[in-house]
């Protein structure tokens, strides 16, 4: 008989919210400590939209034909100890790599998820690290080189006309020599802002030049041109202020959730359309989530610490 295999990452699964939730169901309900209360929860998930039904049904029976989690209504089989090594060591490798684990191993500096924190280099210069964030520092006699594997971060340059401070991290070069800006390495969002001075931005498809009030944008072509923005508000963060002018939920939520351990699951598209305008705190992302339920007139379920639905 041929082994059944995971999932493959595709269109439909990969990085599919709605596999990652059925995941979670999965190892919840076929822990030893599930509740009624989860029970019920993942009823009214399931019930919720038949693409539910089916992912957790795909997601079980792969897991269970593989040995990792024994049926709950049977008595439990001991697991092949091969493969107990080999599911130890694809889960510590896939949490290793969301947790940031790899990069911290890297990085001369880091946060964690949730905080915010600024540190100053050795010429004097400032950086204030985003939460999940992780930098590496590479200064040589030329330059003031950082490289950003993870996240965000705003540096405010101390000027050095002899030895320029370059930022790299997503396949983008933000090169300064006395200025405030920041670089986001996610591939979310705008990849570089200027608050003051100038900053030159270069990718493998061309280069910009950004004044203050610019952030790097793309073309039709995929190369770097400079848009108007606000960035002072892009950068509110490290004041504890996340800043929405009339963006899709949508968008607010995927923003918050880079702030909170787990995953914030949005259950209707529609809802995700809604415009918010706005303040939130991204260092209590409970406080933000209930302004969002009180103003926006949606439901905020916390299935697990790790997991809550939006409907």
């Amino acid at each position: 008989m041929t082994a059944r295999t995971p999932p493959e990452k595709s269109d439909e699964t990969g990085d599919n919210p709605v596999y990652e939730a059925a995941a979670l169901w999965v190892a919840r309900l076929s822990s030893a400590d599930a509740t009624d209360a989860d029970r019920e929860a993942f009823a009214v998930w399931r019930a919720t939209d038949p693409a539910h039904e089916a992912a957790y049904a795909e997601m079980e029976s792969w897991r269970r034909t593989m040995g990792q989690v024994p049926d709950p209504r049977r008595s439990k089989p001991k697991a092949a100890p091969g493969l107990i090594i080999v599911a130890a060591l694809g889960l510590v490798g896939i949490l290793g790599w969301q947790l940031g684990l790899v990069d911290r191993l890297r990085a001369d500096d880091w946060t964690d998820v949730g905080e915010i924190r600024s540190t100053i280099l050795a010429d004097g210069s400032r950086v204030d690290l985003n939460t999940d964030t992780a930098i590496a520092l590479h200064d040589t006699p030329r330059e003031r080189g950082v490289e950003l594997l993870r996240g965000e971060a705003v540096f405010d340059v101390v000027p050095d006309p002899q030895r320029p401070f370059v930022v790299r991290g997503h396949g983008i070069r933000a090169r300064a020599v006395g200025t405030r800006f920041f670089v986001r390495a996610d591939g979310i969002a705008d990849p570089v802002g200027v608050a003051e001075g100038r900053v030159d931005v270069a990718t493998g498809l061309g280069h910009v030049l950004l004044q203050a009030g610019e952030v790097a944008s793309q073309d039709a072509t995929g190369r770097p041109v400079a848009r108007t923005s606000d960035v002072a508000q892009a950068i509110a963060w490290r004041e504890g202020r996340l800043v929405f002018s009339g963006q899709p939920l949508s968008q607010v939520l995927a923003e918050l959730g880079r702030y909170r351990r787990g995953r914030i699951l949005l259950t209707d598209a529609a809802i995700g359309e809604r415009r918010f305008s706005g303040t939130l705190d991204p260092r209590d992302t409970g406080a933000a989530l209930a302004i969002l339920s009180a103003t926006m007139g949606i439901r905020v379920i916390n299935l697990t610490p790790l997991l809550t639905l939006v409907r």
